[in-house]
């Protein structure tokens, strides 16, 4: 992990950016179309949105406009979008993704997640990400908020393993049950909320490595989430945070910290509980 642009093979080949930007609550329209181009702009190459963010349509303008101007071209992002909830089940998640596209202006997804593991619906939802991925009309697919006893319930029935899933991960949930599993079943691991909604910023121990490192506590995180070999895609909608989040490839974390870091580990969570939610 050297530049911006590097990248981890997935278990079907697919190279996908180490990291990204992500969308949620930020605005559709002129907010969420600046944020994206202002990320590609400065070398960023993975967008990370869902159908509730309800800005796929910001998001595939932002796309558009940003590698115009970058002069790239769209084989160089590395998009991902969810299904929600309601969507879950098979037509209706083969529908779901057919309005994202639309919505996004695009003719593919690299990369389309169930958003949450609504039981009973779940396997259905997965039974249709593997029709789109048999049919090339996504480059790869997987999950987010899935627990191990989830992920070991939908691989019961599943012709293909989940090449990602998507959690809540940062030093105060760093989840090693869950992240040793999904090395194991070659599923990458992904960060959202991996600053934890800047609740960290301010934090003692990250305070003192970041004056160190003469790094910002978030650029010692995010860093902290590339060398446990995790994928992260902080948000955010300020021209200054995207950059100051991407400039995280010109150091490096010694082993104490990030031993130091992950012994911050508390269990606590900012989202819901993926056994334990209500939508």
């Amino acid at each position: 992990m050297k530049k911006l642009q590097d990248t981890t093979t997935l278990h079907n080949g697919v190279e996908m950016p180490w990291f990204g930007l992500g969308v949620s609550n930020i605005n559709e329209g002129a907010e969420v179309i600046d944020a994206v181009k202002t990320a590609i702009s400065h070398g960023y190459r993975s967008i990370d949105t869902a159908a509730l963010y309800g800005n796929e349509e910001g998001v595939g303008q932002g796309i558009r406009e940003g590698i115009k101007e970058a002069g790239i071209s769209r084989e160089e992002i590395f998009v991902t979008s969810k299904v929600w909830n309601s969507d879950l089940g098979y037509e209706s998640t083969i529908a779901a993704y057919e309005t994202s596209l639309k919505k996004l202006g695009l003719d593919y997804l690299d990369l389309y997640l169930i958003h949450w593991p609504v039981e009973e619906k779940y396997k259905e939802a997965w039974r249709a990400l593997e029709t789109l991925y048999k049919e090339n009309r996504v480059k790869a697919i997987g999950v987010s908020n899935f627990h191990i006893h989830q992920l070991e319930e939908l691989m019961k029935d599943a012709e293909i393993t989940p090449m990602v899933n998507q959690v809540e991960y940062h030093p105060l949930l760093t989840q090693n049950d869950l992240q040793n599993y999904c090395k194991d079943h070659n599923i990458q691991l992904e960060a959202w909320s991996p600053l934890m909604q800047g609740k960290l910023l301010d934090h003692p121990t990250l305070v003192e490595i970041a004056s160190k490192t003469e790094k910002t506590v978030a650029q010692v995180i995010l860093r902290w989430d590339l060398q446990n070999d995790v994928v992260t895609i902080p948000k955010s909608s300020k021209d200054v945070r995207i950059i100051q989040n991407s400039q995280i490839f010109d150091f490096e974390l010694t082993d104490d910290d990030m031993e130091r870091i992950s012994a911050l580990n508390e269990n606590r969570r900012v989202g819901p509980d993926p056994d334990n939610f209500s939508f």
